[in-house]
């Protein structure tokens, strides 16, 4: 705009439009949104608006139900002031700050550093939690772990190039003199998240990681060690603008409240303690020639989908291991780990969900319902293999993966190689980002190891039992 009124010649009228524009704008104060707006304002319009970034530790959706450590915490902070919770989601961590003074949000639900020169733009509040990095090491059969950082010296540790991590493992090794292998790894598309699984894996020997993420990975990955601390520790905490002192105050009070301390407990739990580890798959013994004690509900309801009656049990399986009344981390209950508000939406409460017919003809409801977003699939077994993604990761983003597909010049009705590749690409920002995206960030291994399993175990299953009456 400035570059435009320079270049042009300028009348008065424009001249005098763009001193009371400047005017307007110095009037305002750095810090503060257009309209302030505190506690009192919210509680008349009974809602209040958070920001936060999709991560697989502050919010994401799982099953199409929201989660993430930082959702659960301003969720029981709103509930608590009788508000409405909206969330909107920022592309990077400065955007978060851009949307809060720009009255896009009231409350920066993100741990945000504490440091001086954000203190004289906006209001630290709520829980203060300490962040450092920590390294991420494989733990190996009577193997020797790292303990100390001077024995970093020799070893070869891979991060993401222009990271903080890079950051922070080259002034270490100033700091000991020399010595560390720094090992970036070239491919734009690899997070930490992917180099934890790589470490998990044997495929490298180190990476670093920010504690968070590291410690709700080692819920998915039991054979990896996080304990070494490589920085100093950070405090951060949520923020709120400078014009909304009261609403700062009330999300003080809410975390210092002992009422609130078994939220912050939960949320703890839930996402960095619980184990997201699926359960130990494996190709389970066919005995007398049955799957399981429910094989003939799975054959009555199979039918409704005109669906091998195997896949139906392989997904059972995949889901519970055929125990009627297990609970998964995210609160998936019952033979067929069906999410609760699921459930609620069909009419089914959750202590029907542990009756194993009606677990099974509600899981068979929701694969029907997912399976009708896919009418354009002409293929049969692609369509099998469509529906079983969405009940794993939810429909919105198997078709948030069909857009990327389309995009970048796949086949969306496709899966091997094609929208299961952006499924996987899901956890990268650049991807989750982009604006065909509606669901954001998934922790899209997940969703492609299912739908491997769950359809290998069914051939594995329609092989034995054909053995079996030969």
């Amino acid at each position: 705009m400035w570059y435009c009124l320079l270049r042009n010649n300028l009348s008065l009228p424009i001249l005098l439009c763009l001193f009371l524009f400047t005017g307007c704008y110095n009037n305002q104060k750095k810090g503060e949104s257009p309209e302030a707006v505190d506690l009192s304002q919210l509680k008349e319009k009974g809602e209040i608006t958070a920001v936060t970034l999709y991560s697989s530790t502050s919010y994401f959706l799982y099953r199409m139900e929201p989660m993430g450590y930082e959702y659960d915490l301003i969720k029981d902070f709103a509930n608590s002031q009788g508000l409405k919770l909206k969330i909107v989601v920022a592309e990077n961590v400065t955007r978060l700050i851009d949307m809060l003074q720009a009255g896009e949000a009231d409350v920066v639900a993100y741990p945000i550093p504490i440091n001086n020169r954000l203190k004289s733009e906006v209001l630290f509040c709520g829980r203060e939690e300490l962040s450092n990095q920590v390294l991420v090491q494989r733990i190996e059969r009577n193997g020797k772990l790292i303990t100390n950082v001077t024995e970093l010296i020799g070893k070869d540790i891979y991060v993401t190039p222009g990271s903080q991590y890079h950051e922070r493992l080259e002034n270490l090794d100033i700091e000991l003199g020399g010595g560390i292998h720094i090992h970036d790894i070239g491919r734009d598309t690899v997070t930490t998240e992917d180099l934890i699984e790589m470490v998990s894996e044997g495929d490298i020997p180190y990476t670093i990681s920010d504690d968070k993420i590291a410690r709700l990975n080692k819920t998915y990955y039991w054979n990896i060690d996080v304990s070494l601390e490589i920085s100093f520790q950070q405090r951060s905490s949520w923020v709120v603008r400078k014009s909304s002192p009261a609403l700062a105050e009330a999300i003080d009070t809410w975390a210092s409240d002992k009422v609130s301390e078994p939220i912050h407990k939960a949320a703890a739990k839930r996402y960095f303690e619980l184990s997201k580890k699926i359960l130990e798959i494996s190709m389970p013994e066919i005995k007398n020639g049955n799957i399981s004690p429910y094989d003939p509900l799975f054959k009555k309801y199979a039918g409704t989908l005109d669906w091998d009656w195997e896949i139906l049990a392989s997904l059972a399986y995949q889901e519970s291991h055929f125990t009627p009344i297990i609970v998964s981390w995210a609160g998936a209950q019952g033979l067929m780990g069906i999410m609760p508000r699921t459930a609620l939406t069909l009419g089914v409460t959750l202590d029907d969900l542990s009756d194993p017919e009606i677990s099974i003809k509600t899981g068979v409801e929701v694969l029907r319902r997912f399976r009708k977003g896919f009418d354009n699939i002409p293929d049969s077994m692609e369509l099998i293999k469509f529906t079983l993604a969405s009940y794993n990761a939810g429909i919105g983003h198997i078709q948030d993966a069909q857009r990327l597909a389309e995009k970048y010049g796949k086949n969306p009705a496709v899966w091997e190689d094609n929208t299961a590749e952006f499924i996987l690409l899901k956890r990268e920002p650049e991807y989750y980002n982009d604006p065909v995206v509606k669901y954001g960030y998934l922790r899209g291994t997940e969703t492609f190891n299912y739908v491997r399993e769950v359809l290998g175990r069914a051939d594995y299953y329609k092989q034995q039992l054909s053995l079996l009456t030969q």
